[in-house]
């Protein structure tokens, strides 16, 4: 018995694999979940932690490493880091760098979501319609994450997407992997995203279904996604992750 559970930890695989299918809803709440794991980790053992989002075609064979926006769709990878030491390793203002590898570790393993994409789905309707829409729905979500700030708060900083070319100033890899998009969260567990570590009044990561590598046709301007469609929404200070749905 002692020889077969050795083997079967062997064959484990590094990272857990999870069929999307275009399941919208189960994939927002599995990132919404890792995310607010590595907010726990980083408040209960006073540390950073790094949650980096990595998405490539779904006939990727071999861990790549693309600057955004990534040229891949249809599988989100999620990995967690954290640092050893307790400490951001590098300063706010120093020189863009990638996390060295003896500074940090990987909290639980690399994820990978199948039938994905993660992508800008537009901000809700301004004015709000009428009737009102249910709170959980996507046009009952704020506009914040498209709306608020300027300068280096720029409204498309306090969002992930795949298709953006914005990137974290202190990236870091994991099996062989580089994770140029990250949310951080500090021992206090409040959150940043990207190039500033600026606290985030609200930040937003939509979802779209994808047929193998082929992802729905991003809409004019402007507009707004519609379908089987998907936004995670969280507070740069209390968490508060919540998945909306359309």
């Amino acid at each position: 018995m002692s020889i077969i559970t050795v083997l079967m930890v062997l064959v484990v695989p590094a990272f857990t694999n999870l069929k999307g299918s275009g399941d919208v809803t189960n994939a927002s709440e599995t990132i919404a979940g890792v995310l607010a794991q590595a907010r726990t980790h980083a408040m209960a053992n006073n540390t950073y932690t790094w949650v980096g989002f990595y998405e490539e075609a779904t006939t990727s064979a071999i861990a790549t490493a693309a600057v955004p926006p990534y040229p891949g769709k249809g599988r989100l990878l999620l990995a967690t880091v954290r640092s050893l030491d307790g400490t951001a390793v590098f300063a706010n203002s120093d020189p863009s760098a990638v996390l060295p590898a003896t500074q940090i570790a990987q909290v639980g393993r690399l994820m990978k979501i199948e039938g994905i994409h993660i992508t800008d789905i537009g901000a809700p309707p301004s004015p709000s319609p009428n009737p009102t829409p249910l709170p959980n729905s996507l046009d009952g979500r704020t506009d914040l994450p498209y709306t608020y700030g300027a300068g280096i708060n720029a409204d498309h900083f306090n969002r992930i997407s795949s298709d953006s070319g914005d990137k974290t100033k202190f990236w870091f890899v994991v099996q062989g992997y580089t994770f140029y998009k990250t949310v951080r969260f500090t021992p206090r567990g409040e959150a940043s995203i990207n190039s500033t570590y600026s606290l985030k009044v609200a930040a937003e990561l939509g979802i779209v279904p994808t047929h193998g590598d082929a992802a729905p046709t991003p809409p004019a301007s402007g507009g707004r996604y519609s379908g089987n469609v998907a936004a995670i929404q969280f507070s740069g200070v209390s968490g508060n992750f919540k998945v909306y749905r359309q």
